[in-house]
């Protein structure tokens, strides 16, 4: 019998980073969620009402346009946050935050969060530094989409997503690909391809396995090593902290099952919070 073990806090980098002190006024708000592939945690245009840490879990946010095409801005794992903008004043978002690879999150209600942000303490310093380090990934992101070429993006991409992962494997869709790149599926299984024949990766019925990580690194362009850069020099965080939170402690939180997301901007999602 396989028993699954139950997520801990510090598997999220950010949380684990928190000082004894301030986790214990956090972390007896936690919820554990769990996110299936491809559930919407924020839509476009709606109001907020958790932050999320992902422990093994990626979310990719979106901008989607009216005519239904999207791209992905950044993603976000275990070393932040998702609900960035309810702490800079905002109560929504312009973008779509989907799940591109199934975990746990633990969640916050966003008034426990803005209160210890408040205090102008130890959390408000780690999430001005957070905050660089997305913008960092958003511009980017955008210089790579406008210069390079697919293949280099979805290695680019690639290698993000593992920075996020315990392990080497995604599993999804090229046509899920092509919709987190903005570009035609097409494109996305001929760059896959070549990566295959080079024994980079390998790809079988959605089960993307990577097989040589520096060979990935050199057929990146430089978008992803910049990225790294500013990400490991402002996040400062590891090794993390000890607990001082009994997980068992730590509800459970199971969320409705989603849906394909919505083709127009701004409709809303049965899977939103």
């Amino acid at each position: 019998m396989n028993i699954k073990v139950k997520p801990s806090p510090q598997q999220n980098h950010l949380l684990g980073a928190l000082s004894p002190e301030v986790q214990s006024r956090l972390f007896p708000y936690l919820e554990l969620v769990p996110l299936s592939l491809r559930a919407v945690m924020y839509e476009s245009g709606h109001a907020m009402r958790h932050v999320y840490f992902p422990t093994d879990s990626i979310v990719s946010l979106q901008y989607v346009m009216e005519n239904g095409a999207s791209t992905a801005i950044l993603v976000v794992g275990n070393e932040g946050l998702l609900g960035i903008s309810l702490l800079m004043g905002g109560e929504s978002t312009p973008s779509r935050s989907l799940v591109q690879s199934a975990g746990y999150a633990y969640r916050l209600p966003r008034s426990r969060v803005r209160d210890e942000f408040g205090r102008h303490g130890q959390l408000l310093t780690l999430m001005l530094r957070y905050t660089q380090a997305l913008i960092t990934q958003v511009a980017q992101t955008a210089v790579c989409n406008r210069h390079h070429s697919i293949g280099q993006q979805l290695c680019r991409w690639l290698l993000l997503s593992m920075d996020r992962l315990s392990h080497n494997h995604l599993t999804m869709t090229q046509e899920f690909i092509a919709n987190m790149l903005g570009v035609r599926r097409e494109a996305v299984t001929g760059a896959a391809l070549k990566l295959q024949r080079l024994r980079v990766i390998s790809y079988s019925r959605g089960f993307i396995k990577v097989l040589n990580r520096p060979k990935l690194e050199t057929l990146s362009c430089e978008c992803y090593s910049v990225v790294k850069k500013e990400t490991e020099m402002l996040l400062t965080y590891l090794p993390q902290r000890p607990a001082v939170t009994n997980n068992a402690s730590i509800p459970t939180v199971i969320l409705p099952t989603a849906q394909e997301p919505a083709t127009k901007r701004g409709v809303a999602s049965a899977s939103r919070r």
